[in-house]
């Protein structure tokens, strides 16, 4: 009996033995460790997707912009059209009046100022040199003043008559800062002058007023300024020396007057002009 108890308590422990060892190897995966005190999960931002850049205007510059394309101030190959306000201002510096070749003493000519539109071309053919036409029509009145005419008419002044005139004039220009938007320059030219649709005022009877053709040589001095893009103002004077020869007649051609009249006029212009 005691042999059969210690048999079944020693049964009895290894069976324990064997699933101490049994639980033993069975693990289970250990819990996270608890978060520090004072700590918090941040959920992490969500990136917002790049915003795609406006499309390209193809490299195009507006008309009244100034881009990184556009090129500062005025050199070679350059092409301007200028449209200009201009006003011509006749100095009238010496005149010679003859009536049936007789010379009228201490008499004198003068011509009305005019102001009118001016266009005018101009082309760089290097940094420094450009040439430019001007084109342009004014309309003045001419009266012989004073002197033995005066006499003769009765009056101080003598109106002649009215005559337009087609000035234009071809200039070479030096520029002295190219590419800069400050461009001030002076030249040398000629001046043609053609009168038409000229008329008599009829005083002393005369009707008819005819003109020759003439011309000069001229002056100028000027500057060119950028204001925006491709856009200039520009003023520019030009001194002319030229001498107008005109005669004027009754109907019956019986009597016949005749002036020489250094003109000299001053041109005096200023507007905008748009490079090409």
């Amino acid at each position: 009996m005691t042999q059969s108890r210690s048999l079944l308590a020693a049964t009895l422990l290894g069976a324990s033995a064997l699933c101490s060892t049994a639980h033993a190897q069975v693990t289970t995966a250990p819990a996270p460790a608890a978060a520090p005190a004072g700590s918090a999960y941040v959920t992490a931002p969500v990136v917002a997707p790049a915003v795609a850049p406006p499309p390209a205007r193809g490299g195009r510059c507006g008309i009244f912009e100034t881009c990184a394309s556009t090129k500062i101030g005025l050199g070679k190959g350059d092409f301007m059209i200028r449209l200009s306000g201009v006003g011509i201002l006749p100095q009238d510096r010496d005149s010679k009046v003859s009536v049936n070749g007789i010379h009228m003493a201490g008499t004198h000519v003068s011509t009305t100022n005019q102001a009118m539109p001016e266009l005018t071309f101009e082309y760089f053919l290097t940094d420094n040199i450009a040439v430019d036409l001007i084109a342009t029509s004014t309309r003045h009145e001419v009266s012989a003043n004073g002197g033995e005419l005066a006499g003769i008419a009765g009056q101080h002044k003598t109106d002649l008559g009215k005559a337009w005139v087609l000035p234009p004039a071809l200039t070479f220009t030096w520029h002295f800062r190219p590419h800069k938007r400050f461009n001030p320059y002076v030249g040398v030219g000629a001046d043609l002058q053609w009168f038409y649709n000229m008329k008599g005022s009829g005083a002393l009877g005369l009707t008819k007023l005819n003109s020759g053709f003439t011309g000069g040589p001229l002056v100028n001095v000027g500057f060119d300024y950028q204001i925006v893009g491709n856009w200039f103002f520009n003023a520019d004077v030009k001194q002319v020396f030229s001498r107008m020869h005109a005669w004027a007649q009754n109907r019956s051609e019986t009597l016949r007057g005749r002036v020489h009249e250094s003109l000299d006029p001053t041109v005096v212009s200023a507007g905008i002009a748009y490079r090409f």
